[in-house]
């Protein structure tokens, strides 16, 4: 214990070992430790600064003085907020002191918001409450509907966080509905009201989606939203509900509970609604690819189309194609006659102009009768060709679909123009187009066998 007896005169004192710095020092911090085990105190932080390891150093003041304080890393990690300049607070702290730099300190053990030392402790009993009960689980929230007809806020009408939402589901989804259902957000009764708002979203069904907001504020502002009973209207809500209270750094038990929780009003609303924008460049893109697609497939089946065209034939093209190769047969017929007959003369020529020879003697015979028996051959030739001619004429004539036709034969087609082979491939009440010998005609299936 540093002391000196006041009855002790200077000379004495001159007389008495001197204390080095650092005996002095280490002396006064444990007169301060003892004697100030832990204290509560209220200030403004101000240099605020959180280290890179972790350690948060700052200056606690008021209007006529201020102390250094230190929070360590392993206390400072329990921080459920983000401490800025200017922050009203409320520290719990030991007094000690720097022994290097004989400054004077606080090692602070708590940090919370100025005034709200018990409503912290009632808000993290609750929460505590509440997370046992499983209500803060990730398997209970729900998927907000991609595109919701309509979209309830429940908030106050003279709040600036409902001009917010309103300016903002504006600008991204005109096309939504959007109903308010106004009720008070802070003072007494609030937690009541909200909680019937709700309670009236849910009976009215008629949104898909609620948001339920307010702007920033201290947490005596904010404590509706830390209420149990709004809590578990937030929790019962058929509706899927988007908390938007406070600021991104204000966290509540609505928060917790609801289905998504925003860190601002705008960006509840952001949540809830698609931007039209963005569907529309969505929709553009699927565009484009359905038409590609559609493209694609009609350029198939017009290839199909010409294959299936080049193999069916109708009677009337086979009759013409039948028709061109019997003229081609026919002038080929002709051409090989006539080449055969000029063949034959030549060889006549040849044999007359020898036999006028005298040297030839009986061989004028033997020529005479070669040149008969040519001209035979090519008139048997030239009748023998003839008949094949006939012969194939016959069955042309036999295979002329037209003549089938004569016999009371039909030519049955769908109305897409597919042949019809077997009755298996027709329902009742399908349409049929008929070729006739003579004309054509449209029938209706009654009951195919």
């Amino acid at each position: 214990m540093l002391s000196r007896p006041d009855n002790v005169d200077r000379e004495a004192a001159g007389s008495a070992r001197a204390l080095s710095v650092t005996e002095l020092n280490r002396g006064v911090r444990g007169l301060l430790e003892r004697g100030y085990p832990l204290v509560s105190v209220r200030g403004e932080l101000s240099n605020f600064t959180r280290a890179a390891s972790g350690h948060l150093y700052f200056v606690l003041k008021d209007a006529g003085a201020q102390v250094r304080c230190t929070m360590w890393k392993n206390r400072a990690g329990a921080l459920d907020w983000q401490p800025r300049d200017g922050d009203a607070v409320e520290i719990r702290a030991t007094l000690t002191l720097f022994e290097a730099r004989g400054d004077y300190q606080l090692n602070v053990d708590g940090l919370v918001r100025a005034g709200a030392g018990a409503l912290f402790e009632a808000f993290l009993k609750l929460k505590e409450k509440l997370s046992r009960e499983g209500l803060f689980d990730a398997q209970r929230k729900r998927a907000l509907p991609a595109l919701p007809r309509a979209i309830g806020v429940i908030t106050s009408t003279g709040a600036a966080a409902l001009r917010d939402v309103l300016t903002t589901l504006r600008r991204r989804a005109p096309m939504i509905e959007v109903i308010v259902y106004p009720t008070p957000v802070q003072g007494e009764g609030a937690a009541l009201r909200i909680a019937a708002a709700l309670a009236t979203a849910n009976r009215r069904a008629e949104t898909q989606v609620l948001i339920v907001c307010r702007g920033g504020g201290s947490i005596d502002d904010l404590w509706a939203f830390n209420e149990e009973v709004v809590a578990r209207a937030v929790a019962d809500s058929a509706i899927p509900v988007i908390a938007g209270v406070g600021h991104e750094t204000d966290f509540s038990i609505t928060d917790f509970v609801a289905d998504l929780r925003a860190p601002t009003p705008t960006a509840a609303a952001e949540l809830a609604a698609p931007s039209r924008q963005a569907m529309l460049a969505e929709l553009v893109r699927h565009t484009r690819a359905l038409s590609q697609l559609i493209e694609q497939a009609i350029a198939v089946r017009r290839q199909r189309l010409d294959w299936a065209a080049r193999e069916l034939a109708t009677p009337d093209q086979r009759l013409a194609d039948q028709r061109r190769r019997l003229a081609d047969l026919g002038a080929r017929l002709s051409t090989a006659a006539v080449r055969t007959s000029r063949a034959a003369r030549s060889r006549l020529d040849l044999a007359a102009l020898l036999m006028r020879g005298p040297a030839l003697g009986g061989s004028g015979l033997r020529l005479d009768g070669l040149a008969q028996r040519h001209a035979r051959g090519g008139r048997a030739q030239l009748q023998a060709a003839t008949q094949r001619l006939a012969a194939v004429r016959s069955a042309l004539v036999y295979l002329d679909p037209m003549k089938i036709l004569a016999r009371g034969y039909a030519v049955v087609r769908t109305p897409e123009g597919r042949a019809v082979r077997d009755s298996a491939t027709l329902l009742a009440g399908d349409g049929l187009e008929l070729t006739l010998a003579r004309g054509a005609a449209r029938v209706r299936v009654e009951k195919p066998y």
